[in-house]
């Protein structure tokens, strides 16, 4: 080890790395506080005394809490780390079997979240010390901030500070009431002449919403949403064709699939992490879990129709 090392270690207890961890998860003072049990002015004053005698801030203040410095990044990884080995001594000298265990906090978007939710169940049975949180946003949250632990996404590129892996590709078709469905296939209708339910200018990046926009006159789009989730209640109830993932428009009420699979809308699911928690073993368990998980339920995303 070299010099500069051991004097930073002479400058942290174990009790300043809870205090780094606290804040790096939950991002706040307050909550890490109540996470500690000890006062919000002891939490200030402690933070404020150990970014003194290490020489560098480790938190920005902001409005919205405390986001970590790149200094802070390293030292809360570091925290992590030798906080995990500390209960890891502390459990092997206590003859405990040592099992992964802890909170992992999964962000993942609305239409993701049923599909996962019976793999969730298996992953609790199967590793019941683990306590899974799932965070539903369609925005790409940052894990930088700790926001969450693990993000299970539908995106063209994962993003340059997360690691993992492409765990499917997510296919998308037509779906539309049978009341639909029975103009198109008695060549009353066609797609380009009935209703659309389509999407607004947030997510109009997206494959699906691009070819929408290739193949369907503007004026034949009646009703838009930023929520793919919101699409598809709208189709329910006959307001228009909806182009939807298969592992969604397949299990909804009332929705028939009305075209191929759409070649130009085929989105990658990525499975991500910051890459100073894919060694950390709870983390690693989760990852595992669920890239196998979702592989045996593969042919959900790739648009087979059940038998």
């Amino acid at each position: 080890m070299t010099q500069s090392h051991f004097a930073v270690q002479s400058h942290l207890a174990v009790e300043d790395l809870r205090l780094l961890q606290a804040i790096g998860e939950n991002g706040s003072l307050s909550a890490a506080s109540r996470r500690l049990g000890i006062d919000h002015s002891n939490v200030f004053r402690r933070l404020g005394g150990m970014e003194q005698r290490l020489g560098v801030r480790l938190f920005d203040r902001a409005r919205d809490g405390y986001a970590p410095t790149p200094a802070g990044e390293t030292a809360i990884a570091t925290a992590a780390r030798v906080l995990a080995e500390i209960e890891l001594l502390e459990r092997l000298l206590a003859g405990e079997d040592v099992r992964p265990s802890g909170i992992v906090r999964l962000t993942t978007t609305d239409t993701l979240a049923p599909f996962i939710a019976p793999m969730l169940k298996a992953f609790r049975k199967a590793h019941p010390e683990i306590v899974t949180e799932v965070i539903i946003s369609n925005a790409f949250l940052t894990l930088n901030r700790r926001d969450a632990d693990v993000a299970l996404r539908p995106a063209s590129q994962p993003g340059d500070a997360l690691v993992g892996r492409k765990v499917a590709e997510a296919a998308f078709a037509v779906y539309g009431v049978k009341a639909l469905a029975a103009q198109l296939s008695g060549k009353r209708a066609s797609l380009e002449t009935l209703d659309w339910v389509g999407f607004d200018e947030s997510i109009a990046h997206i494959g699906a919403a691009q070819w929408l926009a290739a193949h369907i006159p503007s004026e034949r789009v009646v009703h838009r949403s930023n929520s793919i989730l919101a699409i598809e209640e709208a189709a329910r109830i006959g307001l228009g064709l909806a182009v939807l993932p298969c592992y969604q428009g397949e299990r909804a009420p009332n929705l028939v699939r009305v075209s191929e699979i759409i070649p130009e809308a085929m989105t990658p699911i990525w499975l991500l992490t910051h890459r100073d928690l894919r060694r950390v073993a709870r983390i690693r368990v989760f990852l595992d879990f669920m890239a196998e998980a979702i592989a045996r339920d593969r042919a959900a995303l790739d648009g087979v129709k059940a038998a």
